[in-house]
């Protein structure tokens, strides 16, 4: 029951991702989820070693993608000064973000993955699409009002996958 919400991989942070490590499992571009994945939820501006990890996915010709529930508007907000392409209203965990980037982008989900900070939306939705999925730890400690219902279930999730999943943990690459 829980093994829909097992990421592929578990990764500090999506810093720490390179394009080598996604070279060598044939993935092709990366998916992610915006808030406390890219950036803060309550700052939209990102960081230095954020433009920095972009620059580096640019260079090796590996879009990033965002995937996010939010609208629209927020989500142009951040991703414009960015340089990225995005879905909005994305319904994760529904298939429905991860259907629209294969089609928009012509990316066969073999080749795409999927970073989020969340296992009920973003790494549930991803297994759902059949598109591996790398968990990260949150950005801040802190959630948004609506992000903290899942927070809680999460716990619960994560407790039953670690016992069925001893070797099951946090690491700095792929």
């Amino acid at each position: 029951m829980f093994s829909k919400y097992k990421p592929t991989w578990m990764i500090e942070a999506i810093y720490q991702i390179t394009p080598e490590q996604l070279e060598k499992q044939g993935i092709k571009a990366v998916l992610t989820d915006l808030d406390n994945t890219l950036i803060a939820w309550n700052n939209p501006d990102g960081t230095k070693e954020l433009l920095s990890w972009i620059q580096t996915m640019k260079e090796a010709r590996i879009p990033v993608i965002v995937v996010s529930n939010n609208k629209a508007e927020r989500i142009h907000r951040v991703v414009e000064q960015l340089g990225l392409d995005y879905v909005a209203r994305a319904l994760k965990p529904t298939q429905k973000g991860f259907k629209e980037v294969e089609k928009k982008f012509s990316l066969p989900k073999e080749s795409l993955v999927m970073v989020g900070d969340q296992i009920m939306t973003d790494i549930r939705g991803a297994n759902g699409a059949g598109i591996r999925s790398i968990l990260v730890k949150p950005v801040v400690e802190t959630d948004a009002w609506n992000t903290k219902f899942n927070r809680r279930l999460e716990k619960i999730v994560m407790k039953q996958l670690k016992k069925k999943n001893p070797a099951m943990d946090w690491s700095k690459q792929l």
